[in-house]
């Protein structure tokens, strides 16, 4: 018999996949993916594509957050800002790949005629900026949901 990963659709619970295309979509990806961990290493931008993307470990809010309904987890997600024109970061030394950051929160700043800044706020007072031509944001959850090791719902909430 051979052997296979787990797929998430084996599991009882569905997978997120949202679509942001305003700032009101934008505030409930951003608290979906409050306290997401992910090593440095795993944010990447393609200039041609114009896609900058990180695959995290997000906390299941919608899940793991019932108290008394089962431990917390957490589940690997991708999520994808489309139409990026340029990236910057402030606080992170983007050459040590041992650093795991952890997300606080997605900022929207419009701009002029649909361009605008999405800030990535990170814990530790460091910051992803990405600017876009229009907002286009993607939270998929690519693998099924695990307990978090931490064992414990953070503590400031959504």
């Amino acid at each position: 018999m051979a052997m296979s990963d787990a797929r998430f659709e084996d599991g009882g619970a569905k997978p997120m996949a949202l679509r942001a295309l305003d700032q009101d979509d934008l505030k409930v990806i951003s608290t979906l993916t409050q306290d997401a961990v992910f090593p440095i290493t795993e944010m990447t931008w393609d200039r041609k594509k114009r896609r900058f993307a990180l695959l995290i470990n997000r906390f299941r809010w919608e899940e793991g957050a019932r108290v008394g309904d089962h431990p917390p987890e957490r589940v690997q997600s991708v999520l994808v800002i489309e139409d990026a024109m340029a990236v910057a970061s402030q606080g992170i030394d983007l050459a040590d790949k041992d650093t795991v950051l952890s997300l606080l929160a997605l900022d929207w700043e419009a701009g002029e005629e649909g361009t605008g800044r999405i800030t990535l706020v990170l814990a530790g007072d460091g910051a992803v900026a990405v600017d876009v031509e229009c907002l286009e944001v993607t939270l998929r959850d690519v693998t099924r949901p695990y307990y978090a090791p931490s064992g414990k719902v953070p503590g400031h909430g959504p």
